[in-house]
């Protein structure tokens, strides 16, 4: 029974990919907003998703000092 429950519910995980992830996502979300507070959780997505950003940036062999600099000019005057 317990099995039967299971693969049931695996299916509809793989048949609903997306708002799984994003219901987990959100779930987890809520809970960080009511441990730690608003401005804490904004600063933990907000460094998520950079990493998440410069990392894909690495995936797809692109230059992450080249970013960064043209991101963050630098202050030296040549």
């Amino acid at each position: 029974m317990a099995r039967e429950f299971f693969n049931k519910l695996m299916e509809c995980v793989k048949a609903n990919k997306g708002k799984t992830i994003g219901g987990i996502i959100g779930f987890i979300i809520a809970i960080l907003v009511l441990t730690i507070g608003f401005f804490k959780t904004l600063f933990i997505v907000l460094c998520t998703w950079l990493g998440y950003f410069l990392g894909s940036k690495s995936d797809n062999k692109e230059d992450i000092k080249e970013l960064l600099e043209r991101i963050l000019p630098s202050s030296r005057r040549d």
